[in-house]
């Protein structure tokens, strides 16, 4: 095995571990819901602190339920990843396509050579 291939196979494992362990140690199990999101603790600290309280804005759109919210932000969240892979992967064309201009012009030189051949052949000369 490779060491990128242990590093890659300690990454993931501690990738799993992060997402397992707090549910296999009961981390929340005291709480109504367990593992809110931030902006959900936040308004609930906010509410003990000061019950008043008055929010400066209103969301623009407020989901039916939320399943629909989570939905949205799973959309949200793939649009980005979506956007991330092309860039990444935009960029990895482009350096690959200047390796090949800069140092493996070769490939290209045999298709033009046959192709000109073809040509003299096909046009009687």
């Amino acid at each position: 095995m490779s060491r990128n291939a242990k590093i890659n196979t300690l990454l993931l494992a501690i990738v799993a571990a992060l997402a397992v362990l707090p549910l296999a140690l009961g981390l929340g199990d005291h709480k109504e819901e367990p593992f809110a999101g931030a902006d959900a603790q936040a308004e609930t600290a906010i509410t003990e602190i000061a019950p008043d309280y008055e929010p400066w804005f209103a969301p623009l759109y407020e989901p039916p339920s939320g399943e629909v919210e989570s939905a949205l932000f799973a959309l949200q969240a793939a649009l980005g990843a979506g956007v991330l892979a092309y860039y990444f992967g935009l960029r990895k064309g482009r350096r690959q396509g200047e390796a090949r201009a800069a140092g493996g012009g070769d490939a290209e030189a045999p298709a033009a050579g046959s192709a000109s051949s073809a040509d003299s052949v096909g046009s009687g000369a």
